[in-house]
């Protein structure tokens, strides 16, 4: 996915007011086709999705999702479309036998820790992973898609970016109008600092909409400060990642961007190890961008092998008032079943 627009994250300029007629057809688009119903499933589905085009901590808050789920004795499983992979399922995604061009980088991250299915007929996949045992579903996207009913939606915001110009694609960054999606959504969470996502916050204050603000934290802390490190991350706001290592404590003296999702060919691979070992520099990037690293080349497996990860997880900060809401769902979908 190539880098979104720079004016995305502006205020209201030329470009984006210029595209305004563009982005007016298709929130149009988009808003009707949320407001079709989607199908029922035989299990709860709670839906992590975003406003925006590109990162906000979808994954990271699914992943969180799915471990308090098994403090409450669930069997959560993942269902995610498989953006950048050819396979387009349903498939049950095996990080033995899959790599990232299989199935894309997040799949395999889920897979990792929950059963996870890539389906890009939703209710087809969600199907597959209630046939195997799983008793709540977590769906990582697919908040606009329309093809399964969610019983929860939790909305993941960037506190950092917010929405943006709050214009739809292509003027902005939203993938429908806010509005819509807003009273779509059942609670927001607002991830890690900054005042850009007020707007949204203030806005779901007003609709009754819990706010639950969650952090990213390094799973590992030790063994990164005694060394200067060359950083390197194809998502959708790689200086997030850089400001989490800084954060940290560990000393980044070099950074290559690339776009989100990207898959690095042998000449990026071999400038990067140069560029490493000419600085002497010792390589990171995050566990996203290692998932793309498997099966690939020589060169890509030597990258591998060299380069350290350092992998972080999101903590709910008001972790009883996401669980109200999930005993809710199973109230609710007790009394309706």
């Amino acid at each position: 996915m190539p880098a979104s627009p720079k004016f995305w994250w502006r205020s209201r300029g030329l470009k984006a007011i210029a595209l305004a007629p563009l982005s007016w057809m298709y929130g149009g688009v988009a808003a009707r086709r949320m407001k079709r119903k989607g199908l029922a499933v035989r299990v709860p589905v709670i839906c992590v999705g975003n406003f925006v085009a590109g990162g906000g901590g979808k994954t990271p808050t699914a992943l969180a999702l799915a471990e308090l789920m098994r403090t409450l004795g669930k069997q959560p499983g993942f269902l995610t479309r498989g953006y950048g992979g050819r396979n387009k399922g349903p498939l049950r995604v095996d990080p033995k036998i899959h790599n990232a061009s299989d199935v894309g980088d997040e799949p395999l991250l889920l897979a990792a820790n929950a059963p996870t299915v890539i389906a890009r007929d939703r209710r087809a996949g969600a199907n597959m992973l209630v046939s195997d045992g799983v008793d709540i579903i977590i769906m990582d996207d697919g908040f606009q898609n329309p093809s399964v009913r969610k019983d929860l939606s939790l909305m993941a915001i960037d506190a950092a970016v917010g929405v943006g110009n709050a214009m739809t694609i292509p003027a902005g960054p939203l993938r429908a109008p806010l509005s819509v999606q807003m009273k779509a959504a059942d609670a927001i969470v607002r991830v890690g600092t900054g005042s850009a996502g007020e707007a949204v916050v203030r806005a779901a204050a007003r609709m009754g909409l819990p706010v639950i603000n969650a952090t990213l934290a390094p799973v590992k802390k030790r063994g990164f400060k005694t060394r200067k490190y060359l950083a390197f991350a194809g998502i959708a706001r790689p200086e997030k990642f850089y400001q989490t290592l800084a954060d940290a404590g560990v000393k980044v003296v070099a950074t290559r961007n690339f776009p989100d999702h990207h898959r690095l060919t042998a000449s990026q691979c071999r400038q990067l190890l140069n560029d490493a070992e000419r600085d002497e520099l010792t390589l990171i990037t995050t566990e996203k961008d290692a998932m793309r690293l498997r099966g690939g080349t020589a060169v890509t497996a030597e990258l591998a092998d060299a380069v350290q990860v350092f992998p972080v997880r999101l903590r709910f900060e008001q972790e009883g008032r996401l669980l109200t809401l999930i005993e809710q769902l199973f109230h609710d979908r007790k009394d309706r079943d």
